[in-house]
């Protein structure tokens, strides 16, 4: 489990297909620190260590998880969210993040707004995806709160630490990100689903 509290930036440093595997090698201040079977979430995306060496790390996604998020279009060079899963004894200081990754979306804009900054999301809105205004959403492994959600379109502030230190200052319209909608909120929708008809 995680916070979405976001500890380090990583940098792709090799990306190798083995099959229809892919293996990772993320180089980041806190590299150093993991062990092999350890869960990382990378862009949001809850994935295990399978080789550590100096200040890089390697882990492995399979074709779903390709699929079915932005590590699709990661090529080397590019940076990364990272968060290791989080203490029992810790702050829970985001909000209850899994690391599954229900579905993307793609930036629509970016507007600067006196020294932070509104980014808006368009995405396929189903039942079990719910969002509310000032609801928590996870965007590529962020915790943020939800701004003015409209039919498939929401927003997110980003104050300048989280711009500075996440891959947000990164982020351009047309870029596609992860999607992890409140676990609390999935619960809901399931139990409105199955018992409320």
């Amino acid at each position: 489990m995680f916070t979405g509290i976001i500890e380090a930036l990583g940098t792709v440093r090799k990306v190798e297909q083995e099959g229809e595997n892919y293996h990772f090698t993320i180089q980041s201040s806190i590299s150093h620190e993991l062990k092999i079977d350890q869960s990382v979430a990378h862009n949001g995306v809850c994935l295990t260590v399978v080789a550590q060496e100096a200040d890089t790390h390697v882990v492995t996604a399979i074709l779903e998880t390709m699929q079915r998020t932005n590590l699709g279009k990661l090529t080397q060079g590019n940076t990364l969210n990272l968060e290791r899963a989080m203490l029992a004894n810790a702050r829970l200081d985001g909000h209850i993040v899994q690391g599954h990754v229900d579905i993307t979306a793609q930036c629509i804009s970016v507007k600067e707004a006196d020294g932070s900054w509104y980014y808006s999301f368009k995405y396929t809105p189903t039942e079990e995806h719910l969002l509310v205004d000032k609801g928590s959403i996870c965007i590529n492994g962020v915790s943020l709160t939800v701004v003015a959600p409209k039919d498939d379109i929401f927003s997110v502030a980003i104050i300048p630490f989280t711009y500075e230190h996440t891959t947000f200052h990164t982020l351009q319209p047309n870029d596609t990100v992860n999607l992890e909608f409140d676990i609390l909120g999935k619960y809901i929708a399931k139990y409105a689903k199955m018992y409320l008809k």
